[in-house]
């Protein structure tokens, strides 16, 4: 545990360097560098307090121990040896949260997410079940008190989607969701189907943090912008207005095309909205495929060609397949009910990092 208060220690001295900081006039007066340093403050308070609790905790063992030896008064030993027990079950718990909290910190974890849901092998069944996942997200996000808006959307024929994308807005969605990125499969026996044999399809998830202005700074001479006129229903104005827009980052080549809106304005606005996520969740995938180069992540590299999940519905069977972890109530799960999946996760991957913590 040496190292463990080494490194709380130092969060401790950042702290109070943070604490003075913030009351610097200069940094006051400088805006963006006063709210930077205040959030990495406010990250830190948890920590530093439980800290402190510890080190009073340990200070009232040490002394109650020396009391002991000391004093033949009995009715104090009773009281003295009362309070060390209680001291030492409050130390045992606090190392626990210690160490959790000393696990570094997702800085998207707080964030917004744009995601994106694709129907990939097996044809119509693939672009219902994208449909599907689209519902189970929607519903959980409803439970979580989070906002949902469709940014961009192609449907087909049979009522899913070829692929769907939104934006999650509420506390902690990136925390909740991060884990859902890779491939979903599913086994059911399609609504064509008529001998009732059981099929396989998938669908790809695509999570990705919002991309803040001070995070990622896209130069307009990388960009390239091209518009034209929108596809589909949409009435004489559509047809006659170059309102769509395909904005293609030309460092990476992604392409993000955007037609839903009437107005060239709207469709540009959202557009480089999911632009700027791309780019930054490519620039982080790159950084996190270096990171799992030398290190093996027990919940997968999150890549959206990992089969992550398998969606059984004839036996109402789910399995995550990062953490052996079966549920058989599918129906429930795809109602929105991920909470139990999700926390299981969550723990793992600290479970994982706290490993790594400890050898470091």
């Amino acid at each position: 545990m040496e190292e463990i208060f080494d490194k709380l220690q130092a969060v401790a001295d950042r702290y109070d360097e943070l604490n003075e900081l913030i009351s610097d006039p200069e940094v006051i007066a400088d805006s963006q560098r006063f709210m930077k340093l205040s959030k990495e403050e406010g990250s830190l308070r948890e920590t530093v307090e439980k800290y402190h609790e510890y080190q009073n905790v340990t200070q009232t063992i040490k002394d109650d121990e020396e009391l002991l030896r000391d004093t033949s008064d009995p009715e104090l030993t009773e009281m003295t040896k009362e309070e060390l027990a209680e001291s030492k079950d409050r130390q045992a718990k606090l190392e626990k949260e210690l160490e959790v909290l000393l696990i570094p910190k997702d800085p998207n974890d707080d964030k917004n997410i744009i995601m994106e849901i694709r129907g990939a092998a097996g044809g119509d069944e693939a672009s219902l079940f994208a449909g599907d996942l689209y519902n189970m997200y929607l519903r959980y996000a409803e439970k979580q008190g989070w906002k949902v808006e469709i940014i961009d959307k192609t449907e087909t024929e049979v009522g899913g989607f070829k692929e769907i994308a939104m934006m999650i807005t509420g506390d902690n969605v990136y925390s909740k969701l991060k884990f859902e990125n890779g491939a979903h499969r599913v086994q059911r026996v399609p609504v064509t189907e008529s001998a009732g044999r059981v099929h396989t399809s998938t669908a790809t998830v695509g999570v990705m943090p919002e991309a803040e202005d001070v995070e990622i700074d896209l130069d307009p001479k990388d960009i390239r912008v091209d518009v034209y006129r929108s596809s589909g229903a949409g009435g004489q104005h559509i047809n006659k207005t170059s309102s769509a827009v395909r904005m293609t980052h030309l460092p990476t080549g992604i392409v993000v095309a955007m037609q839903d809106e009437r107005s060239q304005q709207q469709n540009r606005a959202k557009a480089m909205r999911i632009l700027k996520a791309r780019v930054y969740d490519y620039y982080q995938q790159k950084e996190q495929s270096a990171y799992d180069a030398k290190r093996k992540d027990a919940i997968g590299t999150g890549d959206r060609s990992e089969r992550i999940r398998t969606y059984n519905y004839p036996q109402n069977r789910v399995t995550d397949h990062r953490i052996g972890l079966t549920l058989n109530k599918l129906d429930k799960i795809m109602g929105g009910d991920l909470d139990e999946i999700i926390e299981a996760l969550i723990i793992a991957d600290q479970a994982k990092k706290l490993e790594q913590l400890r050898n470091e």
